[in-house]
């Protein structure tokens, strides 16, 4: 028996990779049925393949009975804390923080931007060889609140600063302070939302977060306001938005949507207002080398039974202590 770690990277092209393991090589295949690369049962670390659809992604889960860590590359987990808790107790759950927080970032700004300025009408007068020029908001002098103030709300905020903004404020689940200033608590957004130009949604998916920006939410938003959604599709209320921009009273930016893919002649593709990218805010040249040193600090933290990072949830604990 041996302690094997399936690696959707191949682990000639990670440097520094802990004595100690043996490493295989598994991300599911191009058509996701690649065979398992070795006996589940002596896999003790699974990292799970990158933008790959999600029974691909859950599907080693189940044989797993052994394994100790599962380690996904993307910020997000709620699309494998399901199948990972049903494993037996001690297995945890850990996320990529650190790995994309500079390109969900730049994308957030990109959108703003793009959105404030004009960008995609000019692309449409541009295809048509029409100058069409005209005033826009900038991004100097507004208001921008943050809604989900982890390490990513916190590098957009690092990005907004040469903006020359008026105003940043945030919140995340609890309030706290920081050296930039306080963290609303989520229950302070129906006094921060009136006053802010622009929304930016950073949060992860959870039953908290399903469907936070709903009809009460939206309504809250000042005339003119763009919301931005680099978190989860399904944090707003696809609908509720559809009613909202549809009268030109807000604007929005995604980069999430609900449903995801967003499938041809969907209402959101043509609505007025909206800009979407498909979900792409991690996906970028700076992926590849912040996930292999986070896969060589993880697994050498995992070797020498050090405190792993970036724990989410620890299978068999007691709710809260994940």
């Amino acid at each position: 028996m041996s302690d094997d770690v399936w690696l959707p990277i191949r682990p000639e092209e990670i440097p520094q990779l802990p004595v100690g393991f043996r490493y295989l090589f598994w991300d599911g295949g191009e058509d996701g049925r690649q065979p398992f690369p070795g006996d589940p049962a002596d896999c003790v670390a699974y990292v799970v393949p990158y933008m790959k659809p999600h029974a691909v992604r859950v599907r080693p889960l189940e044989a797993l009975r052994t394994v100790r860590l599962v380690q996904t590359l993307t910020a997000g987990v709620d699309d494998v804390a399901g199948p990972v808790s049903a494993l037996p107790p001690g297995v945890r759950l850990c996320n990529a923080r650190g790995v994309h927080e500079a390109s969900t970032a730049e994308l957030a700004l990109t959108l703003t931007l793009a959105s404030l300025r004009g960008v995609p009408g000019f692309v449409r007068a541009q295809d048509e060889g029409s100058w069409a020029g005209g005033f826009r908001p900038a991004l100097a002098d507004r208001s921008v609140l943050i809604v989900g103030y982890g390490s990513i709300g916190s590098a957009i905020e690092d990005r907004l600063v040469p903006f020359e903004v008026a105003r940043v404020a945030r919140v995340a689940r609890s309030a706290r302070t920081t050296a930039r200033g306080p963290v609303h608590p989520i229950a302070a957004l129906p006094e921060l939302l009136p006053e802010a130009d622009v929304v930016m949604l950073v949060t992860p998916l959870t039953e908290e977060t399903r469907g936070l920006a709903d009809a009460e939410f939206l309504a809250r938003m000042k005339d003119g306001a763009l919301l931005v959604n680099v978190g989860r599709g399904p944090v707003v209320d696809t609908k509720a938005l559809l009613t909202e921009v549809e009268t030109g009273r807000i604007t929005a930016a995604l980069d999430v949507t609900d449903p995801e893919p967003l499938p041809p002649g969907h209402p959101l593709w043509s609505a007025p207002g909206v800009l979407i990218s498909p979900h792409v805010g991690g996906p970028t040249s700076a992926f590849l080398p912040r996930a292999k040193r986070l896969l060589t600090d993880q697994l050498t933290r995992l070797v020498n039974r050090e405190p792993l990072r970036n724990v989410v949830l620890t299978t068999g604990d007691r709710p809260g202590r994940g």
